[in-house]
């Protein structure tokens, strides 16, 4: 009636083998990691004559999907107000491991003096209870892949809307951008 296939070990081992492969492949493309701002608590405020600095706490929630670790080195993240720097937060050098969550705690000073350049807008913001601000950061560091580093950089864009007077997180926009580098790390 029909003809007999003959089946064969190498070619069953040979199909396994590429599905393994391909599976590996996908799941090895570097993937972008994701930032939300969690909260940010006042921790004080700073004389800085005629004005005040206020110096904040950014709780931020940070996910790594991809199977390396990585190793990052300690960088500055610039705070914008209406196109003005407004302040920074610094980032501690550390690392996470592979498909993991972690939370940052960030130390930020935002200077009232660039709040005094825009004192109008400011107190529209506080009366409406709504604040933007922009964020922008490059983080570097290492990832290790079995027995080979990859240097790597994550460029973070972040629009993030937050109440002026309790300081709630209501709205925000992250974006990254990964970047791997081909050549090992020296």
């Amino acid at each position: 009636m029909g003809k007999k296939v003959k089946w064969s070990w190498s070619s069953a081992i040979i199909g396994a083998a590429s599905a393994v492969a391909a599976t590996a492949l996908i799941s090895a493309k570097p993937k972008d990691p994701t930032f939300h701002l969690i909260s940010i608590s006042m921790t004080s405020l700073k004389l800085n004559l005629p004005l005040l600095d206020a110096e904040v706490l950014l709780t931020v929630h940070v996910t790594n999907p991809n199977i390396a670790p990585i190793d990052y080195s300690s960088t500055s993240m610039s705070i914008f107000y209406e196109g003005s720097l407004l302040g920074s937060a610094q980032v501690q050098a550390g690392s996470q491991p592979p498909r993991s969550c972690q939370l940052l705690r960030l130390p930020a000073r935002l200077h009232g003096l660039q709040l005094a350049h825009h004192a109008k807008r400011f107190l529209q913001d506080v009366a409406r209870r709504e604040m933007v601000l922009d964020a922008s950061v490059d983080i570097a560091g290492i990832a290790r892949v079995m027995w080979w580093d990859h240097n790597f950089k994550v460029h973070v864009d972040s629009h993030v809307t937050v109440d002026p007077v309790f300081l709630d997180v209501i709205d925000q926009e992250n974006t990254s951008e990964l970047e791997v580098f081909t050549t090992a790390a020296a």
